[in-house]
């Protein structure tokens, strides 16, 4: 049992906090720094608690004399100054911002067909100068000045004589592609004009024509939920992955036209397909895709490195026979989550595709009809 006793003083009546001078509180910190001296022993010697004289040698070091004199931190004069500095910019700022707001309130009481009009008309007023005009309305300097002196013409709705030379060609594209935009219709015409040694044409060009004349297409304007997907499913080269899936469509007749299809994931060549009429996909057309797939890309009936096949919890695809075909001919079976489209996207992609430029706008009287079809529309595609 320990014999040591716990001391304990029995405080009677009123005790005054006792306030130390800075130059005490100085003699005591120094006391503190001898040799052979503690922080501990320096406090008792003086009664002052060891954490109060840690706490103003910390101020010291940190604040100097003005810090143990408040018995409070100090900010130094640099950080002082970097404050006021902060408050200058902020105020300078303010400012600025003040002058822009009621600046853009004018310019929206004037509003007008174009905002050259609108700089012109607030220059003119004198109220505001030049260069504030043109750079909170985003407008051309040296353009305000010219319209203001007199100098600047307008240049009239656009023309161009040479458009008419264009139109027919561009017409001809648009009625046998409906479906494309602008940019792949000059995609079209300039490979044309290549192949007869003439000059291309900007795309903004042909967009200018085909607005002209109602040929643009109508914009897209449905909206879709968001879907996260975190996953890339494209690749750096050809030959790692492959995407499978299928697709339906319905003939005029009533006949149901089945499709499936490979394509590679970097390409995005359609290498292999298949297609049924008022059937379905089974496990051998898939498997003999597969088959058709890899003899094309590599003249074997085996692939040289593993590829990954990837594709959805279809039967045809997760069947054991053509799992296990598919491992045979050194492809590996991928599945993407149940209902999970998003996570095959070049196939989704490709499906939307076919569907719009090529199902949608042929003659499908019949289901021998489509299947005459699908071989050159898949050789259009790539």
């Amino acid at each position: 049992m320990s014999n040591e006793y716990r001391r304990i003083e029995v405080i009677t009546g009123d005790v005054l906090r006792r306030r130390w001078t800075t130059e005490q509180k100085l003699r005591i910190i120094e006391e503190s720094f001898e040799p052979g001296e503690t922080v501990s022993s320096a406090a008792r010697r003086h009664g002052v608690a060891p954490n109060l004289l840690y706490r103003w040698r910390r101020l010291l070091s940190e604040g100097g004399t003005a810090a143990v004199d408040s018995d409070e931190p100090v900010v130094g004069n640099s950080e002082v100054k970097k404050l006021e500095d902060r408050v200058r910019e902020l105020e300078r700022m303010l400012g600025r911002k003040t002058m822009e707001v009621e600046l853009l309130r004018d310019a929206l009481s004037k509003a007008g067909p174009k905002k050259t009009d609108i700089a012109a008309d607030l220059v003119a007023e004198g109220r505001w100068q030049m260069k504030t005009v043109a750079d909170v309305l985003n407008v051309s300097r040296s353009n305000l000045a010219e319209r203001l002196s007199g100098r600047s013409k307008s240049r009239g709705p656009y023309h161009k004589s040479e458009d008419a030379d264009l139109l027919p060609a561009i017409r001809r594209l648009v009625d046998a592609r409906p479906t494309y935009g602008y940019r792949r219709i000059a995609a079209l015409l300039n490979r044309e004009r290549r192949a007869a040694d003439q000059p291309v044409v900007n795309a903004k060009r042909v967009h200018r024509i085909m607005g002209n004349n109602a040929m643009l297409l109508e914009k897209h304007t449905a909206v879709r939920k968001g879907r996260i997907h975190d996953g890339k499913v494209m690749v750096m080269r050809s030959n790692l992955r492959w995407c499978s899936d299928g697709l339906e469509f319905t003939c005029w007749n009533g006949d149901v036209v089945r499709l499936a299809f490979i394509i590679d994931a970097f390409d995005r060549e359609i290498i292999a397909w298949t297609a049924v009429a008022n059937a379905g996909i089974s496990g051998s057309d898939v498997r003999d895709m597969m088959l058709e797939a890899v003899e094309k890309r590599f003249r074997a009936t085996r692939a040289p490195q593993a590829i990954e096949h990837l594709s959805d919890n279809g039967s045809a695809y997760t069947a054991k026979e053509t799992r296990l075909f598919a491992q045979a001919i050194n492809l590996t079976p991928c599945f993407t989550p149940v209902a999970s489209p998003q996570s095959n996207g070049m196939s989704e992609a490709f499906v939307k595709t076919l569907k719009r430029d090529y199902i949608r706008i042929s003659p499908l009287p019949d289901a021998e009809t489509a299947l005459r079809q699908i071989d050159g529309w898949i050789e259009d595609y790539n």
